[in-house]
């Protein structure tokens, strides 16, 4: 072998420099692309007078750049040619009118366009201040906690349901485990079962407080109302939860002293950020007041208005802040539509407040408020406010267990609910009872 040759072998670190392995061999590796650097141009933006860069700066078709160029495409040719231009062809017209495919008058042509902005709220509606914003557009005084008359009935053993842990664990093991045969079921098919299961529980009591038979569940219904705050028009209208009507109305929860209390308070702004930054502006709108049923509806009171948060999606879903907001606004919406009903479009200081309370849950953690709606004079912040008591993120249970946790061959952990706190459910059912056990005191007396 005298006369050859070989050139030495590289050492393993110089073979793995230049010899990438896997799929990448023999490609470049792509370098992410890094944020500009903080200078004056990227967060002020250029100095006034200078020239912007060539990227920054308009740029003219080639039609107006070169005069006189005449665009080539294949419009001639009947068929599409990768280094022509796209033609632009004129609108086809089918000769007839199409519904489904018109494309429908201009906003400005529309008989409900008007030039001031309507700002609405909607089911889908999510704040970005939460529940301090909702409070500054409905003119309403925030109170921590249920109220007094609530929490009377939850100290109260009378109310309370017989085997009452019992039951509601089962409703909960009922939604989450047994009605499904997924290992993990999903929130959109749980959620509504196990408020079903709560609603029905609560009827239980009807046998005891016969005014609770005169209630009706309704779905799918839209509510709208408007009113007008400082400069801006507001809306709430559409769908939104199921309501709970009832066929006398719910008494006021606060007296004549705290509600003229209410003067002296002021309402919490947050400058810079616009009160109507997160609602829709539109210009096509009709201001109108509909409780969402017709005149004589049996159960015209709303009593309860209740919200299910079931988006598996968590980008979709509401945050227990943006839900207690949307709580408030619907809960607002509702009473306001049936004071406009009752007492009319003048603004004014109710003699008789409208209540309405709203629970919301998302199957494990629940809301709960009451809404006492004072005035209808909202336009300015001064002068007697409305009134909310909220009391948030209440936990039913910290979580569930499908499958038993083994160690060692023996069960630790075996599958069930985890952190069961009975006190939540005393609130659902208080709320539900409220208006019921003070017609059954009433009873007695007379």
């Amino acid at each position: 072998m005298a006369g050859l040759w070989w050139p030495a072998r590289p050492a393993a670190g110089a073979l793995r420099a230049w010899a990438p392995r896997g799929p990448h061999r023999g490609k470049t590796a792509k370098v992410p692309r890094r944020p500009l650097p903080r200078t004056p141009w990227t967060t002020r933006g250029p100095p006034p007078g200078a020239p912007l860069p060539r990227s920054w700066q308009d740029k003219r078709p080639v039609q107006e750049q070169i005069p006189g160029l005449e665009q080539v495409t294949y419009a001639g040719k009947q068929y599409f040619v990768p280094w022509l231009a796209r033609p632009r062809l004129p609108r086809w017209e089918r000769g007839w009118h199409d519904p489904r495919h018109s494309p429908g008058p201009r906003y400005e042509a529309m008989p409900l366009y008007k030039e001031r902005v309507c700002y609405v709220c909607h089911q889908r509606t999510k704040m970005l201040e939460g529940v301090r914003q909702a409070l500054w557009l409905t003119k309403t005084k925030l109170m921590e906690g249920l109220p007094p008359k609530v929490l009377s009935i939850i100290d109260e053993p009378a109310n309370q349901l017989e085997n009452e842990d019992e039951r509601v664990q089962n409703a909960i093991s009922h939604a989450r485990v047994w009605i499904t045969t997924e290992l993990i079921p999903k929130r959109e098919s749980y959620c509504p079962v196990l408020l079903e299961d709560l609603l029905h529980l609560c009827r239980t009591m009807a046998s005891k407080y016969p005014s609770l038979s005169k209630r009706m569940l309704a779905r799918d219904y839209k509510v709208a109302a408007a009113w007008e705050r400082e400069s801006s028009i507001l809306q709430v209208r559409g769908m939104n939860g199921i309501l709970l009507n009832a066929i006398n109305p719910l008494l006021p929860v606060a007296s004549k002293d705290e509600i003229l209390a209410t003067e002296n308070h002021i309402l919490e702004t947050f400058h810079p950020i616009s009160p109507t930054i997160d609602l829709q502006e539109v210009n096509v709108y009709e201001e109108r007041h509909d409780t969402g049923f017709r005149e004589g509806y049996p159960y015209p009171h709303p009593h309860t208005l209740y919200f299910v948060e079931s988006a598996n999606v968590r980008p979709v879903r509401f945050r227990p802040e943006q839900l207690r907001a949307k709580m408030l606004m619907f809960a607002f919406g509702n009473a306001l539509a049936k004071a406009k009903v009752l007492y009319g479009d003048d603004p004014k200081v109710l003699e008789h407040p409208v209540v309405v309370q709203s629970i919301g849950t998302e199957g494990r953690i629940f809301q709960f408020m009451v809404f006492q709606l004072n005035t209808t004079d909202l336009a300015s912040s001064d002068g007697v406010k409305n009134l909310v008591w909220i009391d948030s993120d209440q936990y039913m249970y910290d979580y569930i267990r499908y499958l038993p946790g083994i160690r060692k061959k023996v069960v630790k952990f075996p599958p069930g609910i985890y952190g069961y706190r009975p006190d939540t459910f005393k609130k659902f059912l208080a709320l539900y009872l409220h208006g019921a056990v003070q017609d059954s005191t009433q009873t007695q007396i007379l």
